[in-house]
């Protein structure tokens, strides 16, 4: 079990094969990565769910064809691959590059860490006003103190 060899104690990049993820409908997968240290997952493809799932736990999902795969996996015996999130590619010692794209709104969140508490938190003032108002409006929904 290549999990299982210190040889790769401590990597944070998993390169996998197609469809990954596949039968994992429950964040479970993608907490177990993160708590092995993974912070990356490189694959042909992705089930829809995992991928959801990733992104949702900060886990990046990077999509590449199969042939980068094979290269990436040929280097990744021997020498580190690296993943730059502000090129968004993927690159190795031996002037490799791999070009990869995500979606922008994911794009930001990775990089700035931000999850979804997050994303609603810098709504705050908004939400604080929407509630104000429609306590106005709408008075006999407040609660009552106790």
């Amino acid at each position: 079990n290549i999990f299982d060899d210190p040889e790769y104690a401590g990597a944070s990049i998993l390169i996998a094969g197609d469809n990954f993820g596949c039968g994992s409908s429950r964040e479970h997968a993608a907490w177990a990565l993160d708590d092995m240290g993974i912070k990356a997952v490189i694959a042909p493809s992705f089930s829809d769910i995992f991928s959801g799932n990733a992104f949702k736990n900060g886990l990046l999902a990077i999509a590449l064809p199969q042939a980068a795969i094979d290269r990436l996996m040929e280097v990744a015996r021997t020498d580190p691959v690296t993943i730059d999130m502000e090129s968004m590619s993927v690159t190795t010692p031996f002037q490799d590059r791999f070009p990869f794209e995500m979606d922008s709104f994911r794009h930001q969140c990775l990089v700035e860490g931000l999850d979804e508490i997050d994303l609603t938190m810098a709504k705050s003032d908004a939400i604080e006003r929407h509630e104000k108002k429609s306590d106005s409006a709408q008075p006999w929904l407040k609660p009552v103190a106790a």
